[in-house]
């Protein structure tokens, strides 16, 4: 059962008994204390706790027995976070008659709950149960908040792996730096900055900083500059996984740059596009993703459908939830779906990530069990889609003040997060830590090089789609930088896929990757991509054509390639190719000649099935006379049996 609990810093409880009114009776019979008391109320509801502190102060100097006036004095200290000194006079008001208000036991057990003396506010909590005559909300109220000091003390008692490192100076400065954000390769890190005016030191703003991954550590952070930094505020950075967007939240209006920040809430999402080195204007994500009410702390899946964010209750910031959109097949973004109750809770979600398997879920929660404040969790998504039960993720991991904006990287083993922890740099600096085994995520690879004109060798922007052969579902879309030609692929865990780079003009470029039963993050494929014009005499290999061995009959997941073959006929209706098939040396040389000839008929047949003409087609089996690597390794001669096309007219 949930626990919906929150640790308010000020003391909203306040009893009667600590109010004047006529022909009250104090636990003072000095004129002058009660004046004074009576005059710190007027102070404390008007706000000024200076002032009422002030005279509180003078009251009790006169009567150090005054319960009222150390009552009252402990819900001011409480309210400016002086926590110790709000303890204190509870604790003296309690000494001074245990039975004269008895939800002064509730009251310090919440501030020491809060400050973290768990064990003080257990026994707090317990004191105040076995009080007569307490009402029922305060007894849930109390059994919530004692329910949560065991729990704390279980967990200190229990506690997990953590070894938090600084990321160094040339990432954390003297200012506050947070929500780390990371590309898939482990090569840039993203994140916000307070910078501090130098010449107003009391005023401050949000910018964006990049540092960059050179060999054995981050390099000299820098400021990503116009048009997405402004003077107003940036904050809450998302990366896509492969660092060619950034979604974030901007708050204020703003129109310089041609960056029109004009919002439909009090905080929306914005998106920029890398192209070269350079960031594009920022853009409204728009409705239905932002609304009437505020968006924030966005987290892209790394196939690039799903946004998570939070979103706050319109005139309501006392509650926040986890939202998620789906990106359709137009690009615009679907109506927002609240995650659902067994992540959100009636109090606040914060700081949604997902990880790049799509699968796991980090979030901050003030509303699950916890060490009071917000607390990190993780939940897992199963095979229907279906979150399950959110785990704490453990003291020292979590304490009694607010965890928030953690992430972790696509390999699953380092989680990044802000702390203004003693021996940093600044006030918040960011820090990376191991994860312990319960809560990893599953581990990802990824795929990265640069796409190129095979002839010039001209940077090329290309689209990328990696395909699951079993379910023959698109897991993966992207582009490479129309600049620069680079590209980073996510390639999930513990499946099989199919890769085709196209172009108009080109043509397409396929691979095959096989990481079923990959538990474990392996080397990421580096590659370069050549893509050929569309000439006569340039072959292709089609590496997504599956046979059987020693048979022709086309293997189901081999459709998906042929359906690309399909639409580039289709696209170009002049195209005219000859498909051939290969066999390495193994065997008779008949057999083999035999076998390619039939394998080759079988693709042909297929896409005169499905459409195009056969005066556009031709098809020849070479067996083992065309090889394309060595017959002496197994690497080898799987490389040599294969099927191309050859464009043979245009």
């Amino acid at each position: 059962m949930k626990l919906f609990l929150s640790i308010i810093l000020s003391i909203i409880i306040f009893s009667a008994a600590c109010v004047a009114q006529p022909n009250h009776k104090y636990t003072t019979k000095n004129s002058k204390a009660i004046k004074n008391y009576e005059t710190a109320l007027k102070y404390y509801d008007a706000r000024n706790n200076m002032d009422a502190e002030s005279e509180l102060l003078k009251a009790i100097k006169l009567d150090d027995k005054f319960i009222e006036a150390h009552m009252l004095l402990a819900d001011i200290y409480s309210d400016v976070k002086l926590f110790d000194a709000s303890i204190k006079e509870y604790k003296k008001a309690i000494s001074l008659d245990d039975k004269f208000f008895t939800k002064n036991f509730l009251l310090v057990g919440k501030v020491e709950l809060y400050v973290g003396k768990y064990a003080e506010a257990k026994q707090d909590f317990e004191s105040f149960l076995l009080c007569k005559d307490i009402d029922i909300v305060n007894e849930q109220r109390a059994n919530g908040y004692l329910e949560q000091s065991k729990f704390a003390l279980n967990q200190i008692a229990n506690p997990v792996p953590f070894d938090p490192i600084n990321l160094g100076p040339n990432v954390n400065s003297a200012a506050s730096e947070y929500y780390p954000e990371i590309t898939l390769d482990d090569q840039t890190l993203l994140f916000t900055r307070d910078v501090i005016d130098t010449l107003n030191p009391k005023q401050s703003q949000e910018d964006f900083f990049i540092s960059e991954y050179d060999t054995a550590s981050w390099g000299k952070a820098y400021n990503i500059g116009p048009p997405v930094n402004t003077e107003m505020n940036e904050g809450a950075p998302a990366f896509s996984p492969d660092g060619r967007f950034i979604i974030f939240t901007a708050c204020e209006k703003y129109d310089e740059y041609g960056a029109n920040r004009t919002g439909f809430g009090s905080c929306d999402l914005f998106y920029t596009k890398k192209v070269g080195k350079s960031w594009s204007v920022p853009e409204n994500i728009g409705q239905p993703v932002n609304s009437g009410a505020w968006e924030t702390q966005p987290s892209i899946s790394s196939d690039g459908k799903t946004l998570y964010f939070i979103r706050g209750s319109k005139g309501n910031h006392n509650n926040s939830d986890i939202y998620y959109s789906t990106r359709k097949d137009d690009g615009t973004w679907s109506e927002p779906i609240n995650i659902g109750d067994e992540i959100n809770t009636p109090l606040r979600e914060e700081s949604v990530f997902i990880h790049p398997d799509n699968k796991t879920l980090y979030f901050s929660s003030e509303g699950h069990m916890g060490m009071g404040g917000f607390d990190l969790f993780m939940s897992k998504k199963d095979s229907l889609g279906h979150w399950g039960k959110p785990v704490n993720l453990g003291y020292p991991i979590n304490t009694c003040g607010n965890e928030t904006s953690l992430f972790i990287n696509a390999k699953g083993k380092l989680a990044y997060f802000s702390s203004d922890r003693k021996g940093g740099y600044g006030r918040l600096d960011i820090y990376s830590f191991k994860l312990y085994d319960k809560i990893k995520p599953e581990p990802v690879n990824y795929l990265k090089g640069i796409v190129f004109d095979s002839e010039n060798r001209s940077k090329l922007e290309a689209k990328f789609e990696l395909i699951n052969l079993h379910t023959g579902q698109i897991a993966i879309q992207s582009t490479s930088d129309p600049l620069t030609g680079e590209f980073l692929v996510c390639l999930p865990t513990d499946n099989d896929y199919a890769l085709n780079v196209s172009r108009d003009g080109y043509l397409f470029y396929s691979e095959n990757f096989s990481i079923t039963g990959l538990h474990s993050n392996t080397e990421p494929y580096i590659k370069n991509v050549p893509l050929k014009k569309i000439k006569i005499d340039e072959v292709v290999v089609m590496k997504n054509i599956f046979f059987d061995t020693d048979k022709f009959d086309l293997k189901e997941e081999s459709k998906i390639e042929l359906g690309i073959l399909i639409t580039l006929l289709k696209n170009n209706p002049t195209l005219k190719i000859e498909i051939s098939g290969h066999t390495d040396d193994v065997g008779e040389d008949k057999y083999n000649m035999t076998l390619s000839q039939n394998r080759a008929k079988s693709v042909y047949d297929y896409l005169i099935q499905n459409g195009i003409n056969k005066d556009r087609l031709t098809y020849k089996g070479y067996g083992e006379t065309k090889p394309i690597d060595v017959n002496t390794t197994e690497q080898g001669r799987a490389n040599n049996r294969r099927t191309e096309f050859k464009v043979i007219g245009k």
